[in-house]
């Protein structure tokens, strides 16, 4: 099982832009030491919730000083992005980086970032959709060519061509029914966000499963879940570290999203937001939504995360893990002093183990 770094570039810490970003981002360098197989940024604009608007920039820094760790977007959201100009970063990074990259790709949710770049909202799972076939066909080929609904290109070839296949290397992140379809069809590898109770996404996994192997006549490659992980040896630390970094954290993540808004409703797509809306609303209100939360990521001392990733792995099967250490304005010096715990006394555990065959 492999296991990887996730960067979300919050700045709650009230430092200086420049050093929250120059350190989230020295410590994506870092995360090679450490024995982390991949590690990626975000892609998100404009608030404190997450500033990583450029992706591929900041993995050419990492790629430029490391050697073997692999770099995934995670994800570029093609909607506010030109997917000709996409193609192109996707393999010119890939060029730099020796063939290290992991071409991921999302389709964001945020209001306020569509507002920015002129871009509905409702419109995005048609947009994801046609611009996502092309960028893969183009990263293929060398050629992109478009003549859809919403993207007109020429024939154009691509240059520097892509030097390698990018088959088994393009990840799309899934968090609805629909996204699970696109996925499976496209051939894409998976990436879900912690956001709950595991249970309740046990049929969309299963589905894409399914999806993906009647589609492709092979089996579905492991899924990729991030979680926001809390990791010390003390239970009275993890507990005091939950409940002064996770709670303002999870309060930015609502706000972003607005999971109280009824907009997702008249959003099908969007299936998995609204139903984190209704969990605020419902028996419990927001105190079980926030709980749920907790208890779908990865909390705890090193031996109650090795029995968390075991319980979960029974339930959902092959994953591979993206962790997020550094959030809610947690100082650095505990970001690193958890992340070296886990990496030193979980990481070995999960790169070993294996789920259950039935």
């Amino acid at each position: 099982m492999r296991v990887g770094l996730h960067l979300g570039f919050q700045n709650m810490h009230g430092l200086p832009d420049v050093e929250t970003f120059m350190r989230e981002t020295n410590f994506a360098v870092e995360a090679e030491a450490m024995g982390f197989d991949f590690v990626g940024p975000v892609e998100h604009h404009f608030t404190d919730y997450a500033a990583c608007p450029d992706p591929f920039q900041m993995l050419a820094y990492v790629a430029a000083k490391t050697k073997s760790i692999e770099l995934i977007t995670a994800a570029v959201i093609l909607p506010w992005n030109n997917p000709l100009r996409v193609a192109e970063q996707f393999i010119e990074l890939d060029i730099l980086s020796g063939g290290r990259l992991i071409a991921g790709m999302g389709r964001g949710a945020a209001r306020r970032e569509f507002r920015s770049f002129g871009v509905d909202l409702a419109d995005s799972r048609e947009q994801f959709d046609e611009a996502c076939a092309l960028v893969m066909e183009a990263i293929e080929t060398g050629i992109f060519e478009a003549d859809t609904k919403w993207y007109k290109v020429p024939r154009t070839e691509l240059r520097p061509r892509p030097f390698k296949s990018f088959k088994d290397r393009t990840v799309m992140v899934s968090m609805s029914p629909s996204s699970v379809e696109v996925a499976a069809d496209y051939g894409l590898k998976t990436l879900r966000f912690s956001q709950g109770d595991w249970r309740k996404a046990i049929p969309e996994i299963e589905h894409y499963r399914a999806t993906f192997l009647e589609k492709h006549a092979r089996k579905a490659p492991p899924f990729i879940i991030s979680d926001f992980m809390i990791c010390f040896d003390d239970r009275s630390r993890v507990a005091d570290c939950t409940d002064r970094y996770f709670g303002p954290m999870f309060q930015t993540v609502a706000e972003h999203y607005e999971f109280m808004s009824p907009h997702f409703k008249e959003l099908p797509s969007y299936a998995t937001y609204a139903y984190m809306g209704d969990a605020a609303k419902a028996a419990g209100g927001a105190d079980k939504a926030y709980k749920d939360y907790i208890g779908g990521n990865m909390i705890g001392t090193p031996e109650q995360l090795i029995e968390h990733h075991q319980l979960r792995q029974s339930m959902v099967g092959d994953y591979e893990m993206l962790c997020n250490f550094s959030f809610g304005g947690m100082p650095y010096e505990l970001v690193y002093e958890q992340a070296k715990l886990f990496a030193d006394k979980v990481m070995p555990h999960i790169k070993a183990s294996a789920p259950e065959m039935a």
